[in-house]
């Protein structure tokens, strides 16, 4: 279930939680793999131990990850991979965010070029200290 706020009321699909750009990068990572160690997590994503332990528990709270801890020989490892929910969340917050910057081009494209109409220069220094 998505979470919702205002962006989530203006484009449906869009992920609260996937707006963190560390989190979109968690589960973009482990929705392209299949099991991923705790360690290949957090070191394509650049966290410390304790910053993705924080993150994976928050996206295993919301069903868009599965966390399993485990031993391989005598080393405890900790395994993550998208839920089928999560990567259908994943690709519905993605797929929001192209229309989001779609439709940002094409109100951009059909509008009136505002510095002509005015003869402003946006681009100008328009803050010159005075002198004299």
């Amino acid at each position: 279930m998505s979470e919702t706020g205002p962006a989530a009321d203006v484009v449906p699909g869009l992920e609260q939680l996937l707006l963190d750009p560390t989190r979109l990068t968690i589960v973009s990572l482990v929705s392209a793999t299949t099991w991923c160690e705790f360690a290949f997590v957090r070191d394509h994503a650049g966290l410390s131990d304790s910053a993705l332990s924080k993150q994976i528990t928050t996206l295993g709270g919301a069903n868009l990850i599965e966390i399993r801890k485990g031993h391989v020989g005598k080393r405890r490892c900790t395994w993550v991979r998208a839920t089928a929910d999560g990567r259908e969340r994943l690709r519905a917050h993605v797929t929001a965010l192209q229309q989001i910057a779609d439709r940002a081009g094409q109100v951009a494209a059909n509008r009136p070029d505002d510095a002509a109409d005015t003869g402003v220069d946006p681009g100008a220094d328009t803050q010159r200290p005075r002198t004299g």
